[in-house]
């Protein structure tokens, strides 16, 4: 029996009857058959076809919605400033953070083979590398070109890091002696992919996991007293991350040791400075950067922490799965509500164009537990919902004892 591709464009899948008339003609076919085979084959590509026509509708719909869509204002007179840990810079020394400054010691690039690609990012790529002396693994990060100075700022950020809790270790910043690319060099983490691994975490491996996470932004010490109370690390070094997401967290799950990676992002806080909106991946964006708040801190660490932590525990990633920057927004209201929202835009006096708000609408806030279902509920316990109840606010209100005692209740950890 002779194939011959059905005529059917995209739009005519959306007709129930083509769609029917397509479904038994396929069933109809032997099992066995070439042509089912190609009509395998031919609907498998029309799929991807159909898939990349709603990417590029979606595209020219947010293209449109940036054409209409003007940028939020802000009226004078609300200053926003970290609760905690506002003063850090402040009080250290000029050569602490001024990574402009940084004399960089370039090691030796021979000193390092590159074994396997394992990943890249837009100013980067990744490989698994040995260290040529003594065979031991590590991770070779080759920077794309950028300027010199946000080099300057991971490398300096990076180093004012080494030690801390769960942060990657930095062990060599090495050059190509021609082209002069540069090259970090960091610990190997036997990491296994977070889409692979979640799904099989129990819930205390979770809570494991997220305790440790919190240990990167929360060291846990109490002076004379062990791990009775969690200070922020990177945040009480005066450091933002701003790109916290499952992609950037490393965990090797025999040796349960997780890296929080990938500073590239990270920038220090300097009160009432000024930022740029654009960082964070979209689904991990803080509503800070959704409505251009520029002198945000280190909260938007914890947004991202939190939507990462509801997408562990609710079997749904990413939890906040917006099309694009103005859809996140919309996600976001649709779950916490336009009264928080309002609540938050209020405090800082910003006010949305209204084409945003109207895209945004009015939306009440929705109970945790619409998330919950049978292949999650295990996850779910009421505690989970304390610990939202602190990370998924529109305010910035999140103080260090509210999470200590968050990690306390939370049995297990």
């Amino acid at each position: 029996m002779a194939f011959r591709p059905i005529g059917f464009t995209i739009s005519s899948l959306r007709n129930a009857s083509a769609a029917n008339d397509l479904r038994f003609s396929f069933l109809s076919i032997s099992p066995s058959s070439p042509a089912k085979k190609s009509l395998l084959s031919f609907l498998r590509g029309f799929a991807s076809l159909y898939r990349q026509q709603q990417q590029q509708s979606r595209v020219n719909k947010s293209e449109t919605l940036a054409q209409k869509i003007g940028k939020s204002i802000r009226r004078a007179g609300a200053p926003s400033k970290a609760r905690v840990y506002a003063d850090v810079n402040v009080i250290k020394p000029k050569d602490y953070w001024d990574y402009e400054s940084l004399a960089v010691q370039w090691g030796s690039q021979d000193d390092y083979e590159v074994v396997r690609k394992v990943g890249r990012g837009k100013y980067s790529e990744v490989f698994e590398g040995i260290h040529a002396t003594d065979n031991e693994k590590c991770v070779i990060k080759i920077l794309k070109p950028v300027k010199k100075k946000k080099i300057k700022r991971e490398i300096k950020i990076l180093q004012n890091l080494c030690g801390g809790p769960n942060i990657v270790k930095l062990l060599d910043i090495v050059r190509d002696q021609q082209s002069k690319t540069p090259s970090l060099i960091f610990e190997h983490v036997n990491n296994k992919d977070f889409k692979v691994l979640y799904p099989t975490l129990s819930d205390y491996d979770v809570r494991y996991y997220i305790y440790e996470l919190l240990k990167v932004l929360l060291i846990v010490s109490f002076l004379l007293m062990m791990c009775l109370q969690a200070l922020d690390f990177c945040h009480s070094r005066g450091i933002m991350h701003r790109d916290v997401k499952p992609h950037n967290v490393m965990i090797d799950h025999e040796q349960r040791k997780l890296r929080l990676i990938d500073w590239g992002l990270a920038e220090f806080y300097h009160p009432g400075k000024e930022y740029n909106v654009r960082v964070a991946s979209r689904y991990f964006k803080g509503p800070e950067l959704l409505v251009d708040l520029m002198d945000y801190d280190y909260s938007l660490d914890l947004w991202s922490l939190g939507c990462m932590f509801a997408g562990m525990i609710f079997r749904k990633e990413p939890f906040f799965y917006g099309h694009d920057n103005y859809d996140q927004l919309v996600k976001i209201a649709k779950v916490l509500g336009t009264d928080e929202l309002n609540t938050y835009l209020n405090r800082y006096r910003i006010e949305l164009d209204p084409n945003l708000a109207s895209l945004v609408g009015r939306h009440s806030r929705k109970a945790w537990s619409k998330f919950i279902n049978s292949e999650n509920q295990h996850l779910a316990v009421p505690e989970v919902y304390t610990y939202f109840s602190f990370l998924y606010i529109f305010k910035k209100l999140l103080v260090m004892t509210q999470l200590f005692w968050f990690i306390v209740l939370w049995k297990g950890c």
